[in-house]
């Protein structure tokens, strides 16, 4: 049965599901016929028609629904403080393309013992969430000496395993590259736990107010883009969610799964692990996207629209900066947006349009080339 499996003209992902379906099961000649001819009646039923109108129909498919989405934002994991943008908002989002997302966010899968204790969990969780040096000590400033002085509090550093050392390492380079500030002077005093900065200029109160910001707001701990993360067991694992993203530094902090780890940032999905996880990406956000708002659409349709996004090597958007504004037919990027920019751009370059496509056929009044449209009757000329 294997061998028939194997010899079938269907996809190889139906063939290996209808191979994980026979094991273990003793089925009969019969039955084995009956299940290859039901596979092969839906496997035609899912083909398209030749000449079929497969873009509009997705974006008839996608579009429509799309009318009866809500606007709102979600507290995600039920935690209030991570909020996630869905509904419309977040379907344009994708389909724009938009480099960073209005609400970005992780969900941080672990591994080993991380994944099942949940005090290392939290130990990864402390490498991950961007600590202030302020929360770490005391931060004063004395108008007096001018100088900005930082008091660190040994049972949090021991709480959050960092070092006194590390942070005090750590601080004034992060102002210096980091914040771009270099308008200041540090010395510490590690017996004491001290860490003092001084401005340059010592006759302003200006530079030393904006010094003391500089100190309080610097990170000295976890990753600079991620602001908060929460603690979650489920499934029976422990799983962490994020307000921030950044994959990259996400996957070099120790016991988090990288083959699991997600992020709502399509751009930063492309970028890090390569189009084909940015067109993957594409696809499950959108439909995550539509089924949390309980409408089903073929994920045909939308994986038409994320091959048209990325099949250049880059994730683009459908409109006029994208997709429809790089189309090679004048009157089709005319109809889009910018009318009289395209047209004139065209008269300029002595561009010529081919009228092949949809909207530059139903422009000029032509029959559209698809469909029966598209069957053209030759005439055989008799010698």
């Amino acid at each position: 049965m294997i061998e028939e499996i194997n010899a079938a003209d269907i996809p190889e992902k139906t063939k290996n599901d209808l191979k994980r379906l026979m094991e273990g099961h003793a089925i009969s000649s019969e039955q084995f016929e009956e299940i290859m001819r039901q596979v092969y009646y839906e496997y035609e039923k899912t083909r398209i028609e030749p000449c079929e109108a497969v873009g509009i129909i997705a974006a008839q498919s996608i579009g429509e629904p799309g009318t009866q989405m809500t606007m709102r934002t979600f507290h995600y994991a039920g935690v209030a403080e991570i909020n996630v943008t869905l509904g419309l908002p977040r379907l344009i989002e994708i389909m724009d393309a938009r480099k960073s997302p209005s609400t970005p966010t992780m969900t941080i899968y672990l591994e080993g013992e991380c994944a099942s204790n949940r005090d290392r969990a939290r130990d990864v969780s402390w490498q991950i969430e961007a600590t202030r040096l302020n929360e770490f000590g005391d931060v004063s400033t004395d108008l007096v000496q001018m100088m900005v002085t930082v008091k660190i509090n040994r049972e949090v550093c021991d709480k959050r395993k960092i070092t006194v050392e590390e942070i005090i390492e750590r601080a004034p380079d992060k102002i210096r590259h980091r914040h771009h500030y270099r308008d200041f002077e540090s010395e510490s005093d590690l017996d004491n736990e001290l860490l003092i900065f001084y401005p340059k200029d010592r006759e302003s109160y200006q530079n030393l107010f904006q010094l003391a910001n500089h100190v309080r707001d610097v990170i000295v701990q976890g990753i600079d883009d991620i602001e908060r993360v929460v603690v979650r067991k489920e499934g029976g694992e422990y799983i962490l969610y994020t307000e921030g993203s950044n994959l990259k530094d996400v996957f070099n902090v120790d016991g988090v799964d990288k083959n699991r780890t997600r992020t709502n940032n399509i751009a930063e999905i492309s970028e890090v692990l390569g189009i084909e996880a940015g067109r993957n990406a594409i696809i499950d956000e959108a439909l995550s996207t539509l089924r949390e708002q309980g409408i089903d659409v073929d994920v045909r349709h939308i994986m038409l629209v994320a091959d048209m996004m990325c099949m250049d090597g880059e994730v683009k958007q459908i409109g006029r900066h994208g997709i429809a504004g790089e189309k090679e037919s004048v009157l089709s990027r005319a109809a889009f947006e910018v009318t009289v920019n395209h047209l004139l751009d065209a008269a300029v370059a002595n561009e010529e349009d081919i009228l092949q496509g949809v909207t530059e056929n139903v422009i000029v009044g032509q029959p559209i080339q698809l469909g029966t449209g598209d069957v053209k009757l030759i005439a055989k000329p008799f010698n």
